[in-house]
């Protein structure tokens, strides 16, 4: 690794002024300093590469429609919404950066150290997108700063940034003393932005912060048709994901999980942005913990693999998908079996998905058919009313039979109780159906031939005018489809 191998990294706080002031050498860097005359010639010699045929992001529109109904919803207030910054993920090494769903949703940027602002204006707001311009080349932050643009690649400049998204941009270096004058009442979405948070220590309430962050979270219950448009990408890429799974089980076999997460991670990045959450590649026993995401494990013929995993768009939107496929391409009897049951607990699930229902219909519909077949194979005493009353299923169903999808894999999580689990499922909700079993390893309250199993069948579904729409409808789902489709998979890969 050789990016500004010899200067220690600028963080957002210091980059202004760091390349005014002497260079901090690192402590073993190869070079002893920064010559006058390079530091002369590092000066000039540059093609001017500003961008002139810009034209606004495709969610432009959207955008500005989110921000007038923010804007409507908190009249007077000063809103403060910042994209994030760059987190450490060990010594001079930064995580990849994904900037704060708050922020993307209302402006489509997603660049570090960014800040969305609405002024109170007139009856309204007048929104300004603070952004980092680009690297100074005269006083030399391009080369001289660790995340200067020779080192990290171009940004846009302020201009071009106004052109993408439709706002007036300003520099986000001037922001902090700007906020710290500020006067009237202030609210700022949380846990983003040390910097912008504590220049706004003395005039914000966490009650009034709250009121924001619950605002944007309901916001996004709703789905826009550019929403759905990126969910239905995310999805078509995560079904090829997966497709692209089975033609190398094989392979997997050969080696673990970890090769199975790797062909499903390549997918997300030809394809997106990133994987919407850490892929569960769960083979054999492991199938039984739900957030399996070591992916270190062996896989075997004759096990099951539930593979949980979703390709997350350029623009934030992940899909969420779940199949349990057998390893060998067929389901042994006891396989099916349990299989079957939890297919006809997501069918249940996924008809009860209807406008003007109440969101809680999907679980407690797929909840009462696993509770049945529970009862049926002598695992819990019935009758099937008493067992849901006291819960006692949740030993084998162990989570929630769904959850909205959008921007954040469990989106809205920040929504009131009322609005969201206690609510009424509108057109244009999207969430996924996703009922399992899972029978551990080590539980001695059932049969043998149970134990180590596990299955999950979960889908994203659309709320519809007139009902619903699976958008992941292109994966089969019911065993024998299962079956059929490996095999012709497996068929076209040898091909």
């Amino acid at each position: 690794m050789t990016v500004a191998d010899e200067l220690e990294p600028a963080t957002p706080e210091n980059e202004a002024t760091e390349a005014e002031e002497p260079i901090k050498q690192r402590k073993n860097g190869l070079y002893p300093g920064v010559s006058d005359e390079l530091t002369e010639n590092m000066k000039s010699g540059w093609a001017d590469t500003e961008l002139h045929d810009l034209r606004p992001i495709a969610q432009a529109a959207e955008t500005a429609a989110r921000r007038a109904a923010l804007s409507a919803r908190f009249p007077g207030d000063r809103l403060v919404i910042p994209s994030g910054n760059l987190k450490t993920r060990s010594n001079d090494t930064e995580y990849p950066f994904r900037a704060s769903v708050e922020y993307a949703y209302l402006t489509g940027n997603q660049t570090e150290d960014g800040v969305l602002v609405l002024e109170p204006k007139g009856e309204g707001h007048e929104a300004t997108l603070y952004l980092l311009p680009r690297s100074d080349r005269e006083n030399g932050e391009f080369w001289l700063s660790g995340q200067g643009e020779l080192w990290v690649g171009r940004r846009h400049s302020l201009t071009e940034s106004e052109k993408l998204y439709g706002i007036p941009v300003s520099d986000v270096r001037e922001l902090a003393d700007s906020l710290r004058e500020a006067t009237g009442p202030v609210r700022v979405v949380r846990g983003h932005d040390a910097g912008i948070e504590a220049a706004l220590t003395d005039k914000v309430t966490a009650e009034r912060d709250e009121e924001l962050r619950v605002f944007l979270s309901e916001a996004r219950l709703i789905k826009d048709e550019f929403e759905i448009g990126e969910l239905q990408k995310a999805v078509d890429s995560t079904v090829r994901g997966f497709e692209d799974v089975v033609r190398v089980l094989d392979k997997a076999e050969a080696t673990s999980e970890r090769y199975i997460e790797g062909t499903f991670f390549l997918r997300a990045r030809v394809e997106g942005n990133d994987v919407g959450y850490g892929s569960i590649c769960a083979a054999g026993p492991h199938a039984t913990t739900l957030h399996w995401v070591r992916n270190d494990g062996p896989v075997r013929s004759g096990d099951l693999l539930l593979l949980d995993a979703g390709v997350e768009t350029h623009t934030y939107y992940t899909a969420d998908v779940t199949r349990t496929l057998p390893i060998s391409g067929r389901f042994s009897e006891i396989q099916r079996k349990i299989y079957d049951a939890v297919y006809d607990a997501q069918e249940a699930g996924i008809a009860a998905v209807q406008p003007g229902g109440k969101y809680r219909d999907f679980h407690d519909a797929a909840q009462r058919v696993l509770t049945e077949r529970l009862v049926e194979w002598g695992l819990v005493e019935g009758p099937v009313e008493r067992v849901l009353e006291l819960g006692l299923q949740r030993r084998w169903t162990l989570h929630g039979t769904g959850h909205m999808l959008g921007m954040d894999v469990h989106d809205c999580a920040a929504a009131r109780v009322e609005t969201y689990v206690d609510g009424t499922l509108e057109p244009g909700m999207v969430l996924t159906v996703e009922p399992g079993l899972y029978f551990q390893a080590d539980d001695l309250t059932v049969p043998e031939e149970y134990r180590g199993i596990g299955v999950r069948i979960e889908d994203d579904i659309l709320v519809t005018e007139n009902g619903n729409r699976n958008l992941s409808a292109a994966l089969p789902r019911r065993s024998d489809e299962v079956e059929l489709w490996m095999a012709s998979v497996k068929g076209a890969g040898q091909g």
